[in-house]
């Protein structure tokens, strides 16, 4: 309902709370805009610009122009009809009185609308609306109570949830205060500073101008756009006074944006012996567990200094050689694991991951380690070459290893790269190292996949073992529920196989992996396999139309196609884009509709031999020879995946369809004929069938 301010007010709300994580902060935004716009829509109430502000000790809503009142409505509720209302002297009866009174009308009030079914009685009743002043106490209140974060805590007696201890509200409207209560607190006019900042006393504002205004000179920037502005100037101007390039992170940006109210960027050094360790491991140390910005020098190698930035007052010397301090201590640390894991080969740590279990229902990662490698090898056998296959079977051994290794159980996220590392050094490969560490890749939605064929192929593997095992034991995603991340990893898998070319049949590889569970003695849920393969349908189509922009009949109609066959995903989508691309000449509609015909009339069919010497009409002998000649054809098109040929070779037969059905009786006394007819129908059905079930196919959209 949003509309250029008219007649209306400002309204300013801010929740002022004890410091948020960094992370939950542009998601509570995000929820308290729409939440905000869903309420002034069910509330009728209009307004301009609506915009949400915050740092990590305040949470802020600022809506323009809105409305002083709530727009009327008049509602028409549909009674009996006329002739039941009232009776012949046109005096309401019984009926047209109860209605009247369920509705909070007079009788008089009735008014006759004429509908299709005839005459009935209307109640009319009009809403003039409330105030918004009125209205806005429990609006506010159910705003602020209805925020949801990853985590919520109570603090006091009220039993109130919310991420942090709520410590203050403001609520302004035509800059009057807006009193409202929530966690035991009660909403007026003033807000409060930075905390190292400003003095801490409570500041009483106006409007959103004399808000701004008074917290920046309490030390806080409360939009988020200018404090990333700030940030991002700062640290670049700091990298080029040390020749350096800043490392692009927009995760640790908005982690700084989130984390500060008034930013303030300093420059730091760590000794240049730790440039020995993996960039990798630098950046992570720095990155993950500090916060702080590496530099790089122009050959891409790290320099030795870090930037952060920084929440507090105090001299600049002072807040440096804290932060050095900090940053020495977890890279000596990540020295000492990076030198004391070198000492022993990747390949000695396999018996040690029979001591870690995967999951209570399913094992330890040792027998995990064992079905991946089994599976990467026969993956590897259909996908690759010789080469492939041994370089992929040694990568599946080692490639858990490095979850045992001090420099991983002190750093999580560096799992897979310590493998290549390691790997490296042990003298592996570099094929082997390399699928190491790309077997996790894509990490996210949006993240690469793997770059070499092994890692391909290796990230297939451990995603299909893992999808399997937990279908396998029943736990399966419900609902927003997915706590193993299984829609993630069937998504990879689409990507993989999509994106990476790869053509491979997902039914006969889930039964594969379902297999070398129960040789392993873990049981196996009998319908897990069904589930899984419809867990990737879904999966498939949601990459397709989200992803690709394909129209989601056509996928249904070659996805139809792979029910009782190898369900292969690349193929899939090379076919509905294709199909897609066909479906704009005009031919297209008319082709679906005769298909249509041929599957309605042979639905309980599966006769297929045409006895020729039953032909009688000139119009079916020219659609059995074009058949003949088609079914020559087509499915050779179809398997060197000539799939526009293929498309062409089936439309130049709707000619002929037409004029069958135009020329012949299918349904005629003669029980032969009939059956004969309907035959070189099945022939037509099943002819189409091998590219797609175009019975699935809007002809709307076409």
């Amino acid at each position: 309902m949003t509309r250029k301010p008219e007649k209306g007010h400002e309204l300013l709300l801010e929740i002022g709370t004890e410091e948020l994580p960094a992370q939950f902060v542009p998601s509570a935004l995000t929820d308290l805009r729409e939440k905000a716009t869903q309420l002034f829509t069910g509330h009728r109430l209009r307004h301009g610009d609506l915009k949400t502000l915050g740092t990590p000790r305040r949470l802020m809503l600022w809506v323009q122009g809105l409305a002083d009142h709530q727009e009327p409505i008049s509602m028409e509720v549909m009674g009996p009809s006329k002739a039941v209302g009232f009776d012949a002297q046109g005096q309401p009866t019984k009926a047209a009185i109860g209605f009247a009174g369920s509705q909070g009308v007079p009788v008089k009030a009735l008014v006759v609308r004429t509908t299709p079914k005839g005459e009935y009685l209307f109640a009319v009743k009009k809403d003039p609306g409330r105030k918004t002043a009125v209205l806005l106490p429990q609006f506010l209140s159910e705003l602020v109570g209805g925020l949801s974060f990853p985590k919520a805590m109570r603090w006091n007696a009220t039993q109130v949830r919310f991420a942090r201890p709520v410590r203050w509200l403001l609520a302004l409207y035509g800059g009057k205060p807006v009193r409202f209560e929530f966690a035991g607190l009660t909403a007026g006019d003033t807000t409060i500073g930075h905390r190292f900042l400003s003095s801490g006393r409570p500041m009483r504002v106006r409007d959103f101008r004399s808000y701004e205004k008074a917290l920046e000179k309490a030390g806080v920037v409360v939009d988020p756009d200018r404090r990333r502005d700030m940030i991002a100037k700062k640290i670049e101007n700091i990298a080029k006074q040390k020749n350096g390039l800043l490392v692009r992170d927009n995760a640790l940006l908005e982690q700084a944006v989130f984390s500060v109210e008034m930013p303030r960027a300093i420059i730091g050094s760590f000794h240049s012996r730790y440039l020995d360790l993996p960039k990798a491991v630098l950046s992570t140390a720095m990155k993950e567990h500090q916060g702080y910005f590496p530099l790089l020098a122009r050959d891409d190698k790290l320099l030795p200094y870090f930037v952060a930035v920084v929440n507090m007052r105090g001299s600049e010397a002072t807040i440096q050689a804290g932060n050095e301090r900090v940053l020495a201590a977890r890279l000596a640390d990540a020295k000492f694991f990076f030198d004391e894991d070198r000492k022993t080969r990747l390949e000695s740590r396999i018996e040690k991951l029979k001591g870690v279990t995967f999951h209570q229902k399913l094992g330890t990662l040792y027998q995990k380690v064992g079905r991946v490698t089994a599976m990467a090898t026969k993956l590897a056998d259909t996908l690759g070459d010789l080469d492939t296959v041994e370089h992929c079977r040694r990568a599946a051994m080692l490639c858990k290893a490095d979850l045992v290794t001090g420099m991983v159980g002190e750093f999580p996220t560096l799992q897979g790269i310590m493998g290549r590392e390691y790997a490296l050094h042990d003298g592996e490969p570099k094929a082997v190292a390399d699928a190491i560490a790309e077997h996790y890749l894509p990490r996210f939605a949006e993240d690469a996949i793997p770059a070499s064929l092994a890692g391909k192929i290796l990230s297939l593997a451990d995603r299909f073992d893992t999808l399997a095992a937990f279908f396998s034991v029943g736990l399966v995603p419900s609902g927003s529920q997915d706590p193993f991340a299984l829609r993630r990893h069937a998504y990879a898998v689409i990507r993989i196989l999509v994106e990476g070319e790869l053509s491979l049949g997902l039914n006969a590889t889930i039964q594969d992996a379902v297999r070398l569970l129960k040789e392993q003695g873990i049981p196996v849920e009998g319908k897990a396999a069904g589930e899984l393969q419809r867990f990737f349908s879904e999966r498939l189509r949601y990459y397709a139309q989200e992803v690709t922009r394909l129209r989601g009949d056509l996928v249904e109609a070659v996805l139809a196609r792979w029910q009782s066959g190898t369900f292969d995903s690349r193929d899939i989508l090379v076919r509905s884009q294709v199909l897609q691309a066909f479906a704009l000449r005009p031919e297209f509609e008319a082709l679906v509709i005769a298909f249509k015909r041929a599957e309605n009339i042979t639905k309980a069919q599966t006769e297929d031999k045409v006895d020729g010497g039953l032909l009688k009409e000139e119009v079916e002998k020219s659609l059995y020879s074009a058949v003949c000649a088609a079914e020559e054809v087509v499915p050779g098109l179809i398997k060197d995946e000539k799939y526009k040929d293929a498309l062409e070779a089936l439309v130049k037969l709707k000619a002929r369809i037409d004029a069958f059905f135009t020329g012949v009786m299918v349904m005629v006394e003669d029980e032969a004929l009939r059956r004969n007819r309907l035959a070189l129908l099945v022939r037509v059905r099943n002819l189409f069938r091998q590219y797609a079930d175009f019975s699935k196919v809007n002809v709307e959209q076409a």
